[in-house]
């Protein structure tokens, strides 16, 4: 880890250490801020005690990070276009990343501090396209060029079918539960226990499965937001020290021969089907050799290879190459991987052959999307201790603000197992959700299913957080990072 710091301007190395602290500060403020979502229902029903319940949710959130892997935390870096992380000086990387981190902490702040139900996810997201956009406006780049509008649209997406889907899953569930069993105790609220029952606690089987699905949305919830912050010191990293960790440095010869045989698969398999990428890649037009100004274009994807393949022919470790050269791999590592994405998605190509073209990008990204494994480790109990302060405001709207009356132990049990779910889904196909807006929308879902309204009062701050979330964020991150670029 501390080699990081060596060869390094110790102002650079001074404003590094302050955006690693900022980003382990959002990532503990996600802690208590997203986290007290995941244990709302299981405290709220009494099925734990509150401290009992965060202690074991911060356990499981450590592990998600621990073994969530890093597609979340790379669907965050791609945001940004490869070439503004590269080509930005270490000022501008400062200025990019502590306006991004300084926005999306006062907003999660603010949200908290009301106790509303707002979204981290949204948050940290709207932060990354803010400075992005101010970027490409103040650099004079196209804003189409500014930000990686596909994954963006990609992610916005799973940003808003998420809670519909969360919405309706919860109340189905909740309904087939009161069909299979309809004079079940797990139909009563901790109140109607309490005074009919005289007893605390849910029935043992109930009781069970609320402690259970609360501890695998904390462990989901680690598992995607904690690749967030993954995500994001990573954004720190190869924003402020690029040269060190464009390329994981520790990858072994084999992995390195794999990039390398990967390339020249890549380049057969675009020979191969030259009758259909012949014009869109210019194969064969005099386009192998890299032109005066280099862009991610899939008219110099010839050039790319043979650059790529110049530049990591004979070598048996990364550390071989200059960091200019490193740079410039990675560039031509990911320049390669997004037009194949591009091709695989064309119509032409039989579905055997698009699942090659997937296997081949596998290879090529093997040694880019990576991280160190102190990243991982510093995030996850930057989340785990986050989530062991702070959950009763948020406890209090979940369980008993969104609907008119309180929540019931199967409604507790619907939005848990939905927000599980939901959640596990979004991490296999590796897209960023909010574990707020599902579980929220999973107990209103509940709510409506159940009859028991919805107080207005409260879904209207959630909307109201849900739709502000990413145009202040963006606004106040792009604004930030104005004012930052004035003094670098």
């Amino acid at each position: 880890m501390f080699d990081l710091f060596s060869g390094i301007d110790v102002w650079v190395g001074v404003s590094l250490v302050m955006a690693l602290t900022f980003v382990l500060a959002f990532e503990f403020i996600n802690g208590f801020h997203d986290t007290a979502n995941a244990v709302a229902t299981v405290i709220y029903t009494k099925a734990m005690s509150p401290y009992r319940a965060v202690i074991l949710s911060g356990l499981f959130n450590f592990l998600g990070v621990l073994l969530g892997g890093v597609g979340v935390a790379y669907a965050i870096v791609h945001l940004l276009p490869v070439e503004l992380l590269i080509n930005v000086n270490s000022g501008h990387g400062l200025a990019m990343v502590f306006s991004l981190l300084a926005a999306a902490i006062t907003w999660n702040l603010g949200t908290w501090y009301f106790g509303i139900p707002a979204s981290s996810s949204h948050t940290l997201i709207g932060s990354i396209l803010g400075v992005g956009l101010a970027n490409a406006l103040i650099t004079g780049v196209p804003l189409a060029d500014g930000v990686n509008w596909q994954k963006a649209i990609d992610i916005g997406m799973s940003l808003i079918f998420s809670p519909m889907a969360g919405f309706l899953v919860a109340a189905l569930l909740l309904l087939g539960l009161k069909w299979m069993y309809p004079l079940s105790k797990m139909h009563k609220t901790p109140e109607t226990r309490r005074e009919v029952d005289e007893k605390k606690h849910p029935p043992f089987w109930n009781r069970l499965v609320l402690v259970l699905s609360a501890m695998t949305v904390s462990f989901v919830h680690g598992s995607n937001d904690g690749q967030k912050g993954i995500g994001l010191i990573m954004l720190v990293l190869i924003g402020i020290v690029p040269g060190k960790f464009v390329l994981d440095l520790n990858s072994t010869t084999y992995q390195i021969e794999r990039t390398r045989d990967a390339a020249v698969h890549l380049s057969q398999f675009y020979q191969r089907h030259t009758d259909v990428l012949g014009d869109i890649l210019a194969l064969g037009k005099n386009s192998s050799e890299m032109p005066d100004l280099y862009r991610c274009e899939a008219k110099q994807t010839e050039a790319t290879l043979k650059g790529l393949l110049s530049d990591i022919n004979g070598i048996s470790s990364y550390n071989e190459l200059s960091d200019e050269t490193r740079v410039q791999v990675r560039r031509y590592l990911l320049c390669l991987d997004d037009t194949a994405k591009k091709v695989g998605k064309l119509d032409s190509l039989p579905a055997r052959e698009k699942a090659d073209l997937d296997k081949l990008r596998k290879d090529l990204t093997t040694t880019t999307e990576y991280a160190p494994f102190w990243v991982i480790i510093a995030i996850a109990m930057a989340l785990g201790v986050g989530t062991m302060v702070g959950w009763k405001r948020v406890v209090l709207t979940v369980g008993e603000k969104i609907g008119k009356q309180g929540m019931t132990y199967a409604q507790g049990i619907s939005a848990q197992l939905t927000a599980t779910a939901m959640i596990g889904l979004a991490n296999i196909y590796s897209l960023p959700v909010s574990t707020t807006h599902v579980l929220s929308s999973g107990v209103a879902g509940t709510m409506i299913a159940n009859r028991s309204g919805l107080q207005g009062g409260t879904i209207r701050n959630i909307v109201m957080a849900w739709v502000l979330t990413l145009p202040v964020s963006i606004g106040l991150a792009a604004g930030l990072f104005w004012l930052a670029s004035r003094f670098y």
